[in-house]
This record gives C-alpha cells, sequence and structure tokens, in this order.
C-alpha cells in the first residue's frame, strides 16, 4: 500500500510529520513529494527532505494522497496542477483522499467535496461552499477523510490507519503510541 504526502514550502509540520510517521509505523509506505525541489521549509521554519519531487511521480502508484495542511503550504498545493491531477485521480478511482486543517481546501479545489461532509481549521469553512461542512475534529465520508489541525494530527493519521489497515492496527498503534485519542 502506497501512500503521497505531497510537502510544500509553509506546510504545518505537526500534520505532516506526525502523518508520515504514523503511517510508516503501521507498516504503510509513504512517498513524500515536494513540489518544486525536496527541501522543503515549513512554516516554522523546519527544513523537512521529501523521498522526491511531485513530477517524478504517476498517481496510479498510490492507493492514496494525505495533505498537511498550514500556510502558504496549503496555497502552495492549492495552485498546483500536478497534486489537483493526482487528486482527481485517485478520488475517481475510490482511493484514499485526505487533508487536514487548511488543506480541506484543495480538495474543493479539486472539485470534489461537492455534497460531502467535511471540515477543516475553524475559518476555512467559508473557503469549502460545496461540502457538508462539520465541525468534528476527524470527518470520515466515503473515501474522503479531513480534520481540523495541528492538534488533531495524531487522531487524524490513525483515523487513516483504520481506514487504510483496519481498525485493530490502528487501535494496537494507539495503545503502543500511549495515544489519548
Amino acid at each position: 500500500m502506497n501512500i503521497l504526502i505531497p510537502l510544500a514550502d509553509g506546510l504545518e509540520e505537526i500534520e505532516a510529520v506526525t502523518c508520515i510517521d504514523v503511517l510508516r509505523r503501521a507498516g504503510i509506505d509513504v512517498i513524500t513529494t515536494g513540489l518544486n525541489n525536496k527541501k522543503i521549509k515549513g512554516s516554522h521554519d523546519i527544513i523537512i527532505e521529501a523521498d522526491k519531487k511531485i513530477d517524478e511521480i504517476k498517481a496510479e502508484d498510490f492507493d492514496g494522497i494525505m495533505l498537511p495542511g498550514g500556510m502558504p503550504g496549503t496555497e502552495n498545493l492549492k495552485n498546483n496542477k500536478k497534486v489537483l491531477k493526482v487528486i482527481n485521480s485517485l478520488y475517481e478511482k475510490n482511493k484514499l483522499v485526505a487533508a487536514i486543517c487548511a488543506a480541506p481546501m484543495v480538495l474543493e479545489k479539486a472539485g470534489i467535496l461537492k455534497g460531502h461532509n467535511a471540515t477543516s481549521y475553524p475559518g476555512f469553512d467559508k473557503e469549502m461552499p460545496s461540502c457538508e461542512y462539520q465541525e468534528e475534529r476527524v470527518v470520515i465520508d466515503s473515501n474522503l477523510i479531513t480534520a481540523r489541525g495541528p492538534g488533531v494530527a495524531l487522531e487524524f493519521a490513525l483515523a487513516v490507519v483504520s481506514y487504510l489497515a483496519g481498525e485493530e492496527k490502528s487501535s494496537t498503534l494507539k495503545e503502543q503510541m500511549l495515544a489519548c485519542c
């Protein structure tokens, strides 16, 4: 199972690293990509090195995509045609599409939120007019998983593990990590 996590300058580091770490602990192959290069500078000046550049990947090689939020990282993802193309390709094949914090706005721009339940960081609901906006911490609607923000990153990642690898795997990880969510 391969999951793509695109990383953009200005991303929320907690969200990106938590998702990468938790999925890899679950035995899920995670490939990170940078939009323009492999060194990504987060919104709190932490440098993360991606595995590949976005132009080196093909949507058909992945079982899903997870988008970390943060600003201006989300704007950078939203304005990248390859990211939008990969989201649409995976969504159309009923594969996982997940986004946290401000990143559900990217799903809105990709045109896949219409009529779906979704959430985001408070205040970004105005940027997602086509969805049925929810205020829960994590919202799952068919193959879409969205979450509120940095404080929900672990819960979000565990929900993705549950979706991809089953509730038992997620529960085991939660116990091993001494997670409270």
